[in-house]
């Protein structure tokens, strides 16, 4: 990845969904472990690609959205990757922190499926309940889905 970046041409080649869109998975550096799946949009990439740091766009809220900007779980970008169809990007991250997931765990895989339901097999780091005003209400728009 450039450590500096001078044109915006890169961005024509992700093939972007009608909405303007691409999944992003953020993976742990170091560990390989993934925390998260989220969405992007030309911007978000655009500046996560220049300042290092994760930026996401909010489908619910319809807003761009900086990784830790209020719980100070930020994201340093380490690399940027494509998958082999251009419409899937790979974010390899420096979690701060260690949690990445809004309900205070390290990653937002911690339910894994035995037999007929889901278990939680990953402890909360963080009260969810101690994040900001924001986070919390981030945190009840995704418990009501």
């Amino acid at each position: 990845m450039q450590s500096e970046i001078t044109s915006t041409e890169w961005l024509d080649r992700v093939a972007w969904s009608e909405d303007g869109l691409a999944p992003v998975v953020t993976q742990e550096s170091g560990s390989g472990k993934v925390l998260m799946l989220a969405w992007m949009n030309r911007e978000a990439l655009r500046l996560t690609a220049e300042t290092k740091q994760a930026f996401y766009w909010s489908r619910s809220r319809k807003a761009l959205w900086r990784k830790g900007e209020q719980s100070g779980h930020t994201q340093h970008v380490v690399e940027i990757r494509l998958d082999c169809d251009r419409d899937a990007v790979l974010l390899i991250v420096e979690q701060a922190g260690g949690i990445a997931c809004h309900t205070g765990r390290h990653s937002c895989f911690f339910e894994r499926l035995e037999r007929d339901h889901w278990i939680a097999d990953a402890a909360i780091i963080k009260d969810p309940a101690g994040f900001t005003a924001r986070d919390n209400s981030v945190r009840r728009t995704l418990d009501r889905r």
